[in-house]
C-alpha cells in the first residue's frame, strides 16, 4: 500500500458569482468620487476669476476649499466611510460655511431681496407687487405664492444673528426644498418585504446620494446665494413621487402650490397628469388636474384681481423682455441672442420655443410616461427646451431640469444593478461558484499496482 498525495479544489467563502463583473460598480470606486469632486473644485475655483458677483466668489472660494478635502479624503482613505466623510467635507465647504457667512453677513443676490420685499407687501397690501415700479430690483416676476417665504423676514425684522437666520428667504428657501425631497422619499418608500435581494444594498445609499446632489455646484451655489427655484424643483419631486404612487389629491394640491411660485412651473402639470393617468386611471388624472387648477386659481387670483397690470407687467412682460426696463436674465443662450437682434430675433425665438413646446407635448401625448423616471426625464427635456429658446434666460435656469434628473435616478434606478449577499436573505437561484485560487491538499489512499 502506497499513499500518494493529491490536490482537489474546494470551494470556500472566497468564491464569486460572476468572474466577468467588476469588483466594485462604477458609483462605488475611489476613482470616480475622486474625480467628481476635483471636477467640482475647479468649477467652483473658476467663480472668483471669472465672475463678477460678490456672492459668487465668496461661494467659490468656500467651495473650492471643501471640494479639493473631498477629493483627497475619497481618493486616499478606502471603504463607505471614507465617502460619507468626503460628502460631510463638500457640504460643510460648498453649503455650510457660505450660506452662514452670507446670511449673517447679508450679503445675497437681488432675488432674496426681491422676495422678503414681496412678503412684505403681501402683509401690508394684500398684493406682493409695487403698483409703480422705477428700477429692475423694484420688480417681482414671481407669481404671489413665493411672498410667503419672504413674510418671515417681515415679522422677525433684521436686527441681531437669530433675528438673520429666522428671516432669511434663502433658508426658507433651503427648508421647502429639503422637506420636499424627504417626502417625495417618504412617499416612494417601498414596504420591508417588497425588498430584494438587489435592492437597497446593491446600489448607493439614498441619503448619501441625496446629500452628494445638494452638496454638488448645481444645487449648493443657488442653495447660498438665492434659492429661489429651489422650492420649485422640491416641490416638482414632490408631486411626481405623489402621481407615481397614485396618489391624486395630493399631487394635485402640490402641483397648485408650485404653480403659484413661477409660471415656468406650469408644464409639470401635464406630466404630472399623465404619469398619474397611467397609474391610476383617468378618473385619478382629471381629479388631480382639477385639483391643481383650482388650487393655483385661489392662490393666484387675489393679487391678480388687486393689481393686475403690475402683475402682467412684472411677472410676464418683464421675464420675457418685453418690459419697460431690460431684464437682467442675459446670458447668451439661443433664445436671448436671437432676442438681441431686434423684433424680428424676439418672434423667431417665440416661434421656436413654441415649436419647442409642441413637439414636446406631442411627445407625451403619443407615449406618456409610465414611470417617474420617464416622467422627471420628459418634464426635464421640455424645461431645457423652454430655458433655451427663451427670450431671456440664464444658465442658472437649467440646474432646475438637472437636479429633477439626478434625483428621479436616485429614487427610482431602473439600472441593472450587481448582485450582492443580503445578510439573512436567501437567493432563489444561486449562480454557479467559480473555484477560488486557494486550494486545500488532500491525502487518498490508493491500492493496487500504483
Amino acid at each position: 500500500m502506497r499513499f500518494r498525495r493529491v490536490e482537489y479544489p474546494v470551494t470556500t467563502a472566497d468564491t464569486v458569482t460572476d468572474p466577468a463583473a467588476p469588483s466594485l460598480p462604477w458609483w462605488n470606486r475611489r476613482g470616480t468620487w475622486a474625480t467628481g469632486w476635483l471636477l467640482a473644485a475647479l468649477w467652483a475655483a473658476a467663480f472668483p476669476v471669472v465672475s463678477s458677483l460678490d456672492t459668487h466668489r465668496l461661494w467659490g472660494t468656500s467651495a473650492a476649499l471643501g471640494y479639493a478635502a473631498a477629493a483627497a479624503v475619497s481618493y486616499g482613505l478606502p471603504g463607505p466611510r471614507a465617502r460619507r466623510a468626503a460628502v460631510a467635507l463638500a457640504l460643510a465647504g460648498a453649503v455650510v460655511v457660505p450660506l452662514l457667512f452670507l446670511v449673517l453677513t447679508g450679503r445675497a443676490q437681488s432675488e432674496v431681496d426681491v422676495i422678503e420685499r414681496s412678503g412684505r407687501l403681501l402683509l401690508e397690501q394684500g398684493t406682493p407687487y409695487l403698483p409703480h415700479p422705477r428700477k429692475v430690483t423694484d420688480y417681482t416676476p414671481y407669481l404671489p405664492a413665493m411672498a410667503l417665504l419672504g413674510i418671515p423676514k417681515a415679522l422677525v425684522g433684521d436686527h441681531g444673528w437669530a433675528a438673520r437666520l429666522l428671516g432669511d428667504a434663502r433658508i426658507w428657501c433651503a427648508a421647502v426644498f429639503l422637506l420636499c425631497l424627504h417626502s417625495a422619499r417618504l412617499t416612494l418608500r417601498r414596504p420591508r418585504s417588497a425588498a430584494t435581494l438587489t435592492g437597497p444594498r446593491a446600489r448607493l445609499p439614498y441619503g448619501t446620494a441625496v446629500a452628494a446632489l445638494i452638496a454638488s455646484p448645481v444645487v449648493a451655489l443657488p442653495l447660498c446665494v438665492s434659492g429661489v427655484d429651489l422650492p420649485l424643483t422640491g416641490l416638482c419631486c414632490l408631486a411626481l413621487a405623489m402621481a407615481a404612487r397614485g396618489r391624486p389629491a395630493a399631487a394635485g394640491l402640490t402641483l397648485a402650490v408650485v404653480c403659484s411660485l413661477k409660471w415656468t412651473a406650469w408644464p409639470a402639470i401635464a406630466v404630472v397628469v399623465l404619469l398619474l393617468g397611467h397609474v391610476a386611471g383617468r378618473r385619478a388624472a382629471l381629479r388631480c388636474a382639477g385639483t391643481a387648477v383650482a388650487g393655483a386659481t385661489l392662490l393666484i387670483l387675489p393679487s391678480a384681481v388687486l393689481s393686475p397690470g403690475a402683475m402682467i407687467q412684472q411677472v410676464l412682460a418683464f421675464p420675457t423682455g418685453r418690459g419697460d426696463l431690460p431684464t437682467p436674465a442675459a446670458s447668451p443662450l439661443p433664445g436671448r441672442l436671437l432676442a438681441d437682434l431686434g423684433p424680428a430675433g424676439w418672434y423667431a425665438a417665440v416661434g421656436l420655443l413654441i415649436c419647442g413646446a409642441l413637439a414636446v407635448a406631442a411627445s407625451l401625448v403619443h407615449r406618456p410616461p409610465a414611470h417617474l423616471r420617464a416622467a422627471a426625464d420628459r418634464l426635464s427635456i421640455g424645461l431645457l427646451v423652454a430655458f433655451t429658446l427663451a427670450p431671456a434666460g440664464r444658465f442658472g435656469y437649467l440646474a432646475l431640469p438637472l437636479v429633477l434628473m439626478g434625483w428621479a435616478r436616485l429614487a427610482d434606478p431602473r439600472e441593472p444593478v450587481p448582485s450582492l449577499t443580503v445578510r439573512g436573505a436567501r437567493p432563489e437561484r444561486a449562480a454557479p461558484a467559480v473555484p477560488a485560487r486557494r486550494t486545500y491538499a488532500a491525502t487518498a489512499f490508493r491500492t493496487g499496482g500504483e
